[in-house]
Order: structure tokens, then C-alpha cells, then sequence
């Protein structure tokens, strides 16, 4: 099986543990990553974000293989249209 296809098959619950992972910079036991599996899980995540995510987020790599990032006017937009949740007021 090819890398694409793996990659294909890779479930949503598995390229959200591999992001995370890749973020913190260790497992979900709590053992770093080494190098070669962050650049491997790096690999892995930014493959999946190409084949399958259709609304990139801030920064994620598009379907051509090309960096997506959107601008401060487009996230904005996105996240003012989305339903609030709590707004909470300080007084000081």
C-alpha cells in the first residue's frame, strides 16, 4: 500500500491525535516525538489536510499541495459568523 493511500484511509480520529502530537512535540502517554517521527507525523498530517480538508483553517496545505493561509479580514468573517457562545464582561 502507498503512502496516498494510507494516507487516504487514515481515519479523522488518527490525524487528530498525530496533529496534536506534532504540536506538543510528544505522545498522548507523554513521550516525545523523535525527529524522525515528527518529520514523518508532519508528513502525515499535512498529506492528510491536503486530501481531505475542503475549509482550511488559518495555515493548512490545500488540495494542489500549496500552502493555504487565510487573512486576518477572512478568519474574522469565518469566526464572526459562528454561533457564540458565552461573552463574559470584567469590571474593574
Amino acid at each position: 500500500m502507498s503512502f496516498q493511500q494510507v494516507i487516504g484511509q487514515m481515519p479523522q480520529e488518527v490525524y487528530e491525535r498525530l496533529k496534536t502530537a506534532v504540536e506538543l512535540g510528544k505522545w498522548p502517554d507523554g513521550k516525545p516525538l523523535t525527529e524522525e517521527q515528527k518529520a514523518t507525523s508532519l508528513q502525515a498530517v499535512m498529506a492528510w489536510q491536503a486530501m481531505h480538508l475542503t475549509n482550511p483553517e488559518h495555515m493548512n496545505i490545500g488540495a494542489d499541495g500549496e500552502i493555504v493561509m487565510k487573512s486576518k479580514s477572512e478568519l474574522k468573517r469565518q469566526y464572526r459568523d459562528e454561533e457564540e457562545i458565552v461573552r463574559i464582561e470584567i469590571n474593574h
